[in-house]
């Protein structure tokens, strides 16, 4: 078993929760990055680096530690979807997306600090939104407020009414930290989960 520390570079309650269900001891500490995608980069690009940059940020201050740097980008035809932030965005995000298929690019890295040895990978999630009415779509937004999520919807909450359907290798990726992935991360670097 590894003697590093294991620090989550964010602070997102989801990915808190996530990480909690490995019963590991872990910190948490929010690395401030510029999320802006580069211009013609490629969504899964996006999530890659800014994962990357986020556990190596954290990195910066703990030479002891194994950190774990995510990040989420939601697609449709294409074109990243940035968090709403705002009722106004999220409403505009799923009249865009009733009906249709998003893909969900949710990056993972996993950075020793101590050898500089970096692991990181992206895992795709498809989700199909149901063909909701105006209605519905400022139904759900008054009830849950996903303001802070990609793709304006918290499958994990009521989000998921109005989900058609869900295709990919680890949920737990559509909520922001493929676990499956980390597990086998945290293995090569001989921190061993059970």
């Amino acid at each position: 078993m590894s003697n590093l520390k294991l620090i989550l570079a964010s602070s997102s309650i989801y990915r808190r929760e996530l990480l909690t269900r490995l019963q590991l001891p872990f910190s948490c500490i929010s690395p401030e990055v510029d999320e802006t995608p580069l211009a013609n980069e490629l969504p899964q690009h996006t999530a890659l680096r800014l994962a990357q940059a986020k556990a190596k940020k954290v990195a910066a201050s703990h030479a002891d530690a194994l950190i774990i740097g995510c990040d989420q980008v939601a697609t449709l035809d294409n074109q990243q979807l940035g968090k709403p932030l705002t009722h106004e965005n999220a409403t505009r995000q799923l009249r865009l997306m009733r009906g249709r298929e998003v893909i969900f690019h949710s990056a993972l890295c996993l950075y020793n600090a101590e050898t500089q040895h970096m692991q990181a990978e992206v895992v795709p999630y498809l989700v199909k939104f149901r063909n909701l009415t105006d209605v519905q779509i400022e139904s759900y937004l008054s009830k849950e407020q996903p303001y802070h999520c990609a793709g304006s919807a918290k499958s994990e909450g009521l989000g998921i009414a109005i989900i058609e359907k869900m295709t990919g290798d680890d949920p737990n990726a559509l909520i922001g930290l493929p676990l499956i992935a980390l597990i086998n991360m945290l293995n090569n670097e001989g921190f061993s989960v059970i």
